[in-house]
């Protein structure tokens, strides 16, 4: 996969809505699950997840103490400048640089729209469409 920055985290701190790379994969979780601890053992967490740039379902089984990674997403704004039939071609409002972005989930934007972005390496999603002011 591409090199993506993370952090380390303990599984047990994760909640509902946040991040974590699962088998090189960046998931935002779905669900997370508390085993409580047995007679010689620690709490297990069950976290399901979806792939953020994916969007497959991925499932991580590890002990409430054990560490994760946690990718470090970038966002921003920027403007799509060209429909390249499967790919838009976006650019940032603040540093100029250009992406290809999956047309996956806005299949309706033009030339000239707002949207904002997230990246994670050299992987980038439209997260929605912002409003014309």
């Amino acid at each position: 996969m591409s090199e993506v920055e993370f952090k380390f985290g303990q599984a047990g701190q994760l909640k509902i809505g946040g991040f974590v790379i699962i088998d090189d994969v960046v998931c935002k979780i779905d669900t997370v699950d508390k085993s409580k601890p047995g007679k010689h053992g620690a709490a297990k967490i069950r976290i399901t997840a979806t792939g953020v740039f994916n969007g497959k379902k991925m499932n991580l089984l590890k002990p409430g103490d054990a560490d994760v990674k946690i990718p470090v997403l970038e966002k921003g704004n920027a403007q799509i400048i060209a429909d390249l039939g499967e790919k838009y071609q976006i650019m940032d409002a603040n540093n100029y640089q250009t992406y290809e972005v999956d047309k996956r989930d806005f299949k309706d934007l033009n030339a000239g729209d707002n949207v904002e972005y997230t990246k994670s390496g050299i992987l980038v999603k439209i997260v929605r469409k912002k409003a014309d002011n």
